[in-house]
């Protein structure tokens, strides 16, 4: 759950259920009694309604904390950790973050390093579609060493430069203008 509209969606879905519970938090709800199978059903059958997904073995759980920390940080987060992401990510869930790359590796087919990246990517096309920002201070935002670190990850991954990705999206704007 990254967003307070997936929370709402959850509690939602417990209170139809008239589940009681103490806490819904990152991936993980507590709930004062245990669930019966026909009431688990029901939730997971309302959850996917909503897009979201009942997970209930702990791996998948792990993995699910480890890509939501990521989401919030890069994409919500008003200001990045003073430390490095793999000691921020095992701070906050309390792993040894040896275990949970390799957990992650094992499960998602990719490595946190790279999922953190591609991420950072999708938040570098949204802030160079705003266009209220300079590479230079995109850059800086994202923490990036230089622009041309950037500019050579955000080719690596999109097979555009910065700067022909937003110029892109500019003349198809322009276009579709035309087109009214």
């Amino acid at each position: 759950m990254v967003s307070l509209r997936c929370k709402m969606a959850v509690k939602e879905e417990l209170d139809k259920l008239k589940l009681k519970h103490t806490s819904i938090e990152l991936g993980e709800v507590n709930l004062k009694k245990d669930i019966t199978g026909d009431d688990r059903e029901f939730l997971r059958k309302g959850l996917i309604k909503k897009g979201l997904e009942l997970i209930d073995d702990k791996k998948s759980l792990l993995i699910e904390k480890t890509k939501t920390i990521i989401i919030e940080l890069i994409h919500y987060s008003e200001e990045n950790p003073k430390i490095n992401y793999s000691d921020y990510i095992s701070e906050k869930l309390d792993y040894n973050y040896n275990h949970l790359s390799s957990l992650f590796s094992e499960v998602t087919g990719t490595t946190i390093v790279n999922y953190i990246i591609i991420n950072k990517i999708e938040r570098v096309k949204e802030l160079l579609l705003y266009d209220e920002l300079t590479l230079t201070e995109i850059s800086l935002l994202m923490e990036y060493s230089s622009v041309a670190h950037l500019s050579h990850q955000f080719k690596k991954i999109t097979g555009l430069t910065p700067t022909y990705f937003k110029k892109i999206k500019q003349y198809k704007k322009r276009i579709m203008l035309e087109e009214l």
